[in-house]
């Protein structure tokens, strides 16, 4: 391997460090409490620039010398000859040892015995007394971060040194007052293009110091500005000089910020009106920003702009660059905007404040109130992952890692907490990063992307939740989470395991919420529907059927009917699978195939258990679909689910599955088809007139359905009818919402049922017996009543619950 140089200024009398494959162990301790361990490869003081390679990791980091509190660097290799040479030594110091004490500008102090100190114009080197001691052989300090450095011998002080100070609290070469001006409001940056146009003329701008810049301005004398700069130097903390002209009462907010803007150049941007960058948030966590009260605002070529209260507070910069290994460019805010606009503009993108997940399952309440701390899910990414984001290298990682665990808990609390209804992580071949996504009413957003190499741990820790086997992963596998076993909210879920190409396996994990049962009146049933399935379901026997594709709300409306018959003079008996709603007065049971506790299984055991009504959680085969039909003949009320596309089609799917028709019209009492659709976000909604040629098209679309001899297609007779029941002051109106921050600017918040109700009819059953085609069955339905699917939605476009896209999206013409 290549041999790299490096000459280390002034260090050992000019004598040039030969690094090998090892190079010099080191580590570097940023402002914060991060610290970067590894091997040093470069050290450039003209450039003040430390290269670092952490350990374990191919690539290679770099260090400002501001960004850098202190740099440990351990004994370097060397032959057995060398044992006992001290780097010490050829400084020609005095033999004796020196207690040493470092003053650092963060309040910070470092001391301990020396064998000798070396300063130079980048910073100071101390050579500790041993490293057998715990302490590196020789410690780097950038002089940007030195306040003040005193070495003794014994209790005498021999060297006082606060010339370092002065690179701190005289940061910007001096100059003359200016003259007093009226004061200026400074333009307000509200657009990614104003901002740009401000950095450039920033860049062009010589920088005033901000005292100076009031003094120009007129808001303070040169007195008051050299007596708190008194006060500067004489303070501990180091407040920043705006903070102590603010805390002394000389000068105001507004003030500074006018300073800030016109003086020294930096934008003064609305955090309420800028449009702010998705992908700069997550250079920063949310954590982070709280702490420094700091908002990322954009990237803006290889920089990252923040909006901060001061900028001229360079340990934030320092900070922030140590973290995000960008350039920091500082923009003015004042501190009402920055404080609100955190938490707002973190949320917006999904990366908000989450309950704690890690809280002892006894301190979680029913009600889900946030836990101990918060914890962000890209935070916890960024932890996890580290510096080695593209990196393929497979790092020691476990399931059992206590930040993924954490990881995992925040992205289920969060999806709770967007009313998800599932979590689908998908892992994609080579170097491609695994990507996690939600269903929010009904829709798939993109939340969180991690590194390739975690997709494996990731994957495994689900499956120790739900108990299964993490080493079988050629074949999909299911099971169950009870997330409050792991001190989480008091949900379930739902897991699937999927084996895809290239070895892998994507999760899908649906929330199952266990919610009490909706009113008959909230399941958006128009009247004549809702007057028809109340009378279905009080009947004392029969076969009612809901049906639709899966996650249609086809439980939510069985529970609904079970809740309206669900009284003490009733026995009720459940088979489901899973058991999602729960309420009090059933008995309700978990169906299990792999043991063969199978629906047609439970169905004849409830049989033997004197019930009044049973519900069924899905007909899925010959047996149970018979069985179910004998039960319903035999004077019980039977409910089930089916998956069928139309209440006429289900018809033809039963009699199909091999069932005796006229078994089955006799049983028969009515069959409910349902669709969810988005939901108008009530927030931004906006109501506005149809015009004619829209009013033209909805007709034309109701009417295609209806029979050629339905009362509806004659003459105006389905415009009055509208106009009877929608119209206000003479007028059609529909809805519409343009997006707003309470809905993430879709214009949709929560969903709505469309329905259909088929209700059997001495006429119903003799077709059903004569086995007739769907199209039959559904045109006799709708003369005896029935609205399609369409239909129901057309006239939920017109009460302003949902949109014309969404009916059409979502129902077949």
């Amino acid at each position: 391997m290549s041999r790299t140089h490096f000459q280390l200024p002034d260090l050992l009398q000019d004598e040039t460090l030969e690094i090998g494959q090892t190079g010099l162990i080191c580590s570097a301790d940023g402002w914060g409490e991060q610290t970067v361990s590894g091997l040093l490869l470069d050290f450039d003081q003209a450039a003040r620039v430390i290269k670092i390679r952490p350990t374990a990791q191919q690539r290679s980091l770099s260090l400002k010398f501001n960004q850098v509190k202190r740099l440990k660097i351990d004994a370097r290799p060397v032959s057995e000859a060398d044992h006992g040479r001290t780097d010490a030594h050829s400084l020609e110091l005095h033999p004796a040892t020196h207690s040493f004490l470092v003053s650092l500008r963060d309040g910070a102090l470092y001391s301990g015995i020396c064998l000798g100190y070396k300063k130079t114009d980048q910073g100071l080197w101390i050579f500790p007394k041993s490293a057998l001691d715990g302490e590196p052989q020789r410690v780097f300090i950038p002089k940007s971060g030195i306040l003040r450095f005193e070495l003794r011998a014994g209790q005498q002080s021999q060297i006082a040194d606060t010339d370092f100070a002065q690179t701190v609290l005289h940061e910007w070469p001096h100059t003359q007052p200016l003259a007093p001006v009226a004061s200026e409001a400074p333009s307000v940056v509200e657009t990614l293009v104003d901002l740009q146009r401000a950095l450039q003329r920033q860049a062009r701008l010589q920088p005033v110091p901000i005292g100076e810049a009031l003094v120009g301005l007129g808001k303070i004398t040169p007195e008051q500005l050299a007596q708190v700069l008194e006060w500067q130097q004489a303070d501990q903390s180091r407040q920043p000089l705006g903070q102590l002209l603010l805390d002394k009462g000389l000068v105001s907010a507004a003030d500074l910020q006018t300073a800030f803007a016109r003086k020294m150049g930096y934008p003064f941007v609305n955090l309420y009106k800028f449009p702010i960058d998705a992908s700069a948030l997550r250079r920063i966590p949310l954590a982070l920003a709280q702490r420094l009260q700091v908002l990322p605002l954009v990237e803006q070529g290889g920089a990252l702009v923040v909006a901060m209260l001061d900028p001229l507070q360079f340990r934030v910069i320092d900070d922030l660059e140590f973290t995000t290994q960008r350039k920091i460019l500082p923009v003015v805010s004042v501190s009402t905007e920055i404080g609100e606009s955190i938490q707002k503009a973190y949320r917006e993108v999904g990366l908000s404040e989450l309950s704690s997940a890690t809280a002892p399952a006894s301190a979680v309440a029913a009600t889900a109130r946030p836990a101990q701390g918060p914890q962000d899910a890209v935070q916890l990414a960024v932890e996890l992952v580290g510096g080695a984001k593209d990196d393929f290298e497979e790092k020691p990682i476990e399931q059992s890692d206590n930040t993924l665990v954490r990881l995992i808990n925040s992205m289920i609390a969060e999806a709770h907490q967007q009313g998800a209804s599932d979590i689908h992580i998908e892992p994609y071949p080579g170097r491609q990063k695994l990507q996690i996504r939600f269903r929010v009413d009904g829709q798939m957003r993109n939340y969180l992307e991690l590194p390739a190499n975690y997709r494996n741990a990731l994957v495994a820790r689900i499956k120790i939740m739900c108990d299964l086997d993490i080493s079988e992963r050629r074949k999909p596998q299911d099971g169950k989470i009870n997330f409050a076993k792991f001190g989480g909210i008091l949900i379930e879920l739902r897991v699937a395991t999927v084996p895809t190409a290239g070895g892998l396996e994507d999760v899908v994990l649906r929330l199952l919420s266990s919610t009490k049962p909706l009113a008959l009146e909230q399941l958006h049933l128009n009247a004549r529907n809702l007057q028809r399935f109340e009378a279905l379901v009080e009947r004392p026997y029969g076969l009612f059927l809901c049906v639709g594709p899966t996650g249609s709300g086809k439980t939510t409306t069985l529970h609904s009917a079970l809740q309206r018959i669900n009284t003490p003079n009733r026995k009720i008996w459940t088979a489901e699978d899973p058991v999602e709603i729960t309420q009090r007065g059933l008995r309700q049971i978990q169906v299990n195939a792999k043991i063969g506790w199978t629906f047609a299984a439970a169905l004849r055991t409830l049989l033997r258990a004197d019930p009044d009504v049973i519900m069924v959680g899905e007909i899925r085969d010959h047996e149970t679909a018979e069985i179910a039909i004998e039960a319903s003949l035999t004077g019980h009320l039977v409910f089930s689910t089916l998956h069928t596309n139309s209440a006429a089609e289900t018809v033809v799917r039963l009699i199909d599955l091999g069932v005796d028709p006229f078994s089955f019209a006799d049983s028969l009492q009515g069959v409910l088809a349902q669709r969810l659709v988005r939901r108008l976000c009530k927030h931004c909604e906006v109501e506005r007139p149809l015009e004619s040629a829209q009013i033209d098209e909805l007709l034309r679309d109701y009417q295609a359905l209806l029979p050629a001899t339905h009362p509806l297609r004659q003459g105006h007779a389905l415009l009055d009818e509208w106009m009877q029941a929608y119209a206000k002051d003479g007028r059609l109106l529909v809805r519409t919402a343009p997006g707003c921050e309470q809905c993430g600017h879709s214009g949709y918040a929560g969903r709505l049922a469309l329905h259909e109700l088929l209700c059997g009819s001495p006429d119903m059953r003799r077709l059903i017996q004569t086995r007739a085609r769907p199209t039959e069955i559904q045109h006799l339905a709708l003369d005896e009543g029935m609205r399609t699917l369409r239909q129901d939605g057309i006239e939920k476009l017109l009460q302003g619950l949902t949109s014309l896209a969404e009916v059409r999206s979502n129902t077949v013409g």
